[in-house]
């Protein structure tokens, strides 16, 4: 069972990021302030729920959250800093924009750009030990869907309504044969030399 949160003495914002391993589109990122009480069964890591139970728990984190706040970094930005940077940036923004100012952050994952003026524990797959940032997980996660799902109106080739922008075979295949989209990060490699094992 995820417990709400990692410490109890500061207000606490947890943290984290989607689509850092993507081929196209932002890094989106989210940040979440939950109320001490709060206990919803179901939450957990966005990874281990599926497209259906990630939708129906975002608008219950979004009207129950004390706070919470959304940001990307375009793939531009990706590009210009690296994506390790880009990922900071995008919780850094996130942070930001929380109307509530947290005391206290838990980042998902091992490293972290300190925000100014505020503490941060990293935590190693923390999207599966607490709420909040299990809850940051699934905001950041079904923006970015919902974002990458919008620009395939616009460019259908790329399968972006299925694949979200991660590298899966079809996708990489599409963007050797047709080329890259304006929405691609131009720094990651997508000719894979594992491409044609499968």
């Amino acid at each position: 069972m995820l417990l709400n949160c990692y410490q109890q003495e500061f207000l606490e914002a947890g943290c984290d990021e989607a689509g850092r391993g993507c081929l196209a589109g932002p890094v989106f990122a989210a940040a979440v302030i939950l109320p001490k009480d709060f206990n919803f069964e179901g939450l957990n890591d966005s990874k281990q729920l599926s497209h259906q139970q990630r939708e129906e728990l975002r608008p219950i984190i979004e009207t129950q959250a004390l706070a919470w706040a959304v940001a990307s970094c375009d793939h531009e930005e990706i590009d210009q800093i690296n994506i390790l940077n880009a990922s900071f940036l995008a919780m850094h923004r996130a942070i930001e924009k929380l109307h509530t100012q947290p005391q206290y952050l838990v980042i998902d994952g091992n490293r972290f750009k300190a925000f100014p003026a505020i503490p941060h524990s990293c935590i190693i797959k923390g999207d599966g030990k607490y709420l909040n940032i299990a809850a940051a997980s699934i905001l950041a996660k079904t923006h970015r869907d919902e974002y990458m799902t919008n620009l395939h109106v616009e460019f259908p080739q790329y399968n972006w309504q299925q694949n979200k922008g991660y590298p899966t075979i079809a996708h990489r295949k599409a963007v050797m044969e047709i080329g890259l989209s304006p929405f691609h990060r131009k720094t990651f490699n997508v000719r894979d030399p594992q491409l044609e094992l499968f």
